[in-house]
């Protein structure tokens, strides 16, 4: 091996270390705990919802359990039909993963090895699904689709906030 191309190995090793140790994708410490409560569930929906229905933006709202079960699921009139798999799939996405959508979106975007994302089955690289975290452990995921994705995320965010 050349002098060449062994620095360039070390190098591309060297920035391989440093983006691992940016958290990009790194997932939530938290541990999981019991499911989501259908209740508690439809709280987490409630300010999502109104969140979309205060913008004008039709959405569909999924909240699944810890193990991405789906456990409640609303879908505002007019809502594109396509949404309705897309919530689910970004809320199971954020519960397994232990961490919102928005990192897989991340890593993908900067191409070499975030191309990796692509092979993860279930993983959903589009904002909009954040992990449900309750008395510091992960209950479940919400997912929300319907608008841009990143619309998509602040109504996520607005539900999940209001479970601790």
């Amino acid at each position: 091996m050349s002098r060449k191309n062994f620095v360039r190995g070390v190098c591309l090793s060297l920035l391989l270390a440093v983006f691992a140790m940016t958290g990009a994708v790194a997932q939530m410490p938290n541990p999981y705990g019991m499911p989501i409560s259908l209740e508690n569930a439809k709280k987490a929906a409630a300010p999502a919802l109104a969140e979309a229905t205060k913008n004008g933006w039709n959405m569909a709202v999924a909240i699944v359990d810890p193990a991405g079960n789906l456990v409640y699921y609303e879908k505002m009139d007019n809502t594109q039909l396509g949404s309705a798999n897309i919530a689910i799939d970004k809320a199971r996405s954020a519960a397994l993963f232990k961490r919102p959508t928005k990192a897989f979106q991340d890593a993908l975007a900067t191409g070499g090895d975030g191309l990796r994302i692509l092979r993860l089955q279930g993983a959903v690289p589009v904002e909009g699904g954040f992990p449900l975290v309750m008395d510091g452990k992960i209950v479940g995921g919400i997912g929300v689709s319907g608008a841009a994705s990143a619309q998509d995320a602040q109504c996520a965010k607005a539900g999940a906030d209001t479970i601790k």
